[in-house]
């Protein structure tokens, strides 16, 4: 597992999707520099301590953020209330990365709750 599958992972991308989502993975790894980057159920992940603390996806008509846990999101209901949720995945416009202090939010939630931070 390594970076190199992700790179692989979004060569296949298409534009907009790959420019998105390689500022999403800048911006996790701005927040969890120490993360290995890895593929976890055939989508780009980030491990901390080997433990998953976000990962993302590219779809059809949306991109998606997962945070690996199922209350992360509902945590930070405000702060994602603008877009569409699920339990485990918060979807977003192809062409507009997620906001750094949302993912800093987002990945610090995670953290707390794995007792990582």
């Amino acid at each position: 597992m390594s970076a190199r599958e992700i790179d692989q992972y979004l060569a296949a991308v298409e534009e907009p999707k790959r420019s998105t989502l390689e500022a999403l993975r800048t911006s996790i790894l701005q927040v969890a520099p120490q993360a290995e980057q890895c593929i976890s159920y055939g989508m780009p992940a980030f491990r901390v301590s080997g433990k998953t603390v976000a990962g993302f996806a590219a779809f059809k008509q949306h991109l998606s953020y997962l945070p690996h846990s199922g209350s992360v999101l509902s945590a930070l209901a405000d702060d994602v209330a603008r877009y569409d949720t699920s339990k485990g995945a918060l979807r977003f416009a192809v062409d507009k990365p997620l906001p750094k202090r949302l993912v800093k939010k987002l990945i610090t939630t995670r953290m707390r709750e794995l007792g990582l931070a």
